[in-house]
């Protein structure tokens, strides 16, 4: 199944890849290819991971503090947040995205 990452997920991405980059050089880079990772983990088997709320799931990523949060929709996965696990982790609950 196809994984759509929504506008203000795409920015949290970019924030969290561009902060672990500039602590070392690669890191980044490292952060995208574990969000990669768990973004086909999330294609091949959706309904595996724990349910946050409602019908929100989350994966969280092994080396990194985040989790992917997201929904399972009738043709795709729509990835709505990329959280970190230790500020404010409830914030993405208001998005008018989900």
């Amino acid at each position: 199944m196809k994984v759509v990452f929504s506008n203000l997920a795409k920015r949290e991405l970019e924030d969290a890849a561009n902060f672990y980059e500039m602590e070392f050089e690669g890191l980044g880079k490292q952060f995208l290819a574990e969000v990669k990772k768990a973004a086909l983990r999330i294609s091949e088997y959706p309904k595996v991971w724990t349910v946050e709320r409602g019908e929100i799931r989350k994966c969280l990523l092994p080396r990194f503090p985040y989790k992917l949060l997201y929904s399972i929709e009738q043709d795709h996965i729509h990835v709505i947040a990329v959280a970190h696990l230790h500020r404010k982790p409830d914030y993405w609950i208001e998005r008018e995205e989900i």
